[in-house]
This record gives structure tokens, sequence and C-alpha cells, in this order.
């Protein structure tokens, strides 16, 4: 618990929206830098460090996420821009990617179904309600598409942020060993795998790890985010009430 007088301090700065957008990338800073002292281990993963760290100083300070975002919304607007950037790789592998067309767009709907209806599955069997159920529907897809989806088919779109940033992490810390242990050596599939299941955290993964898997990788977070977009309100309306 912080002090009256450091709390007063805090609420003060609290009033600034700058503080948001500071906190942030000071905690991705700090998170990055223990990433390159692991050097570059998947365990380290420095968007899951700076959440925690984030989550932690939100908690100890008392600062709702409503005002935290306020401040911190500028790197969300870039979300947008760093994703249409992620254009130019991909188009440096464009005589690659007319080859593996067919395979590639197999590999997406098959990956898109499994990652929907799987989670669904799941999270029925275990008796979660309908509305968690439907949040987690798109949680294989980037947050603005994600959240966008849960609202329009009955979930939670706050919570879908959550199961979004969780199933990244996940993906992005778990794709390289898993890979490796299935034996899949060609950067093209390894790319686009990941990007299909674990979005743009995974995609920014597969960059550090080559410049043609991070390329397939936007191709895969790309296209999944379309298929599911059109694919969940679909299935949603199938779904008992």
């Amino acid at each position: 618990m912080m002090t009256p007088r450091l709390n007063e301090i805090w609420v003060y700065l609290a009033a600034s929206p700058l503080v948001g957008l500071t906190a942030t990338l000071l905690a991705y800073v700090f998170a990055f830098r223990i990433y390159e002292r692991s050097r570059f281990s998947p365990l380290a993963n420095p968007v899951m460090i700076a959440v925690a760290l984030l989550v932690t100083v939100l908690t100890v300070t008392g600062t709702p996420y409503k005002t935290y975002f306020d401040g911190a919304q500028f790197v969300h607007f870039l979300l947008g821009p760093a994703t249409v950037a992620l254009a130019v790789p991909l188009y440096l592998q464009l005589p690659k990617l007319r080859t593996h067309v067919f395979p590639l767009l197999v590999g997406l709907v098959a990956g898109s179904l499994v990652a929907v209806v799987s989670a669904v599955g799941i999270a029925w069997l275990l008796g979660a309600s309908r509305e968690t159920v439907l949040s987690l529907a798109p949680k294989s897809v980037t947050i603005p598409i994600a959240m966008g989806v849960a609202e329009k088919i009955g979930g939670l779109p706050s919570l879908t942020a959550v199961l979004v940033m969780a199933t990244g992490i996940i993906g992005a810390v778990s794709a390289t060993s898993l890979l490796n242990l299935l034996r899949i050596r060609d950067y093209t599939v390894r790319g686009f795998a990941t990007g299909v299941a674990a979005h743009g955290i995974g995609t920014a993964r597969a960059f550090q790890v080559n410049q043609e898997a991070g390329a397939f990788a936007a191709l895969g977070m790309g296209l999944n985010g379309v298929l599911t977009a059109i694919m969940v309100p679909v299935l949603a309306a199938w779904m008992p009430h």
C-alpha cells in the first residue's frame, strides 16, 4: 500500500493523460531489457512481462482501467498502422506466396475452425455461460477485430480482449518449442501457423526468429481476422440459447 503522501502525488499525476502512455512505454522498455538479458527466450516474452507490470501498478495504485486507457490509447491507435505496415515484408515474399496459395488457404480454414470450435466446445462442456462462450469464440484474432465480433454476437468485448491477449502470449511463448517438437522446419509454415494461432503477439515473435516467418505470420493473422469475422457470427447463430 502507498503512503498517503505518495497516494496524493499519484492522484495528481494520474490526472494527466500522458501518465498511461508513459507507464506503458516504460513497462515495455523494462520488459524488453529482461528479454534481452534472457537471450530472447520465449519464456521472457516482453508483452507478457509488461502486462504483468502494468496490472500490478494499476492494482496497487487503485487506478481504474479507463483512466489508464485514456492516456495509453495512442498506443492502441498505432495497432492499425502497424498492422498495415506488415504488408511490406509480405510483399517481399510475393514469389513464394504464389507457390503456396492452396496449402496456405487449407491451413487457414483448418486453423480458424479448430481455434473457434475447440475453445467454444471446451467452455460449453465445462458449463461456461453463453456470454463467456461467445466471448471465447474470436480469441485467436487481433484485439480490434475480436472485440468487434464479440460485441456483435453477444459476448463481452472486455473479456474477449483479455482472452486474446492471453492467447497471443501463450502462442508466442510456446510456438517455437511446439513447432520444433513437431519437426516443422519450413519458415513459411512456422510463420503462418503462428500468425493464425497467436495473432499480433505471435507475429512479433515470428519476426524476431526469422523475417520470412514474420511475413507469413502477418499474412496468417490478417486472413484469420477476416475469416473469423465472417465465420463466427454464422456459427454463433446456431448455438443453443
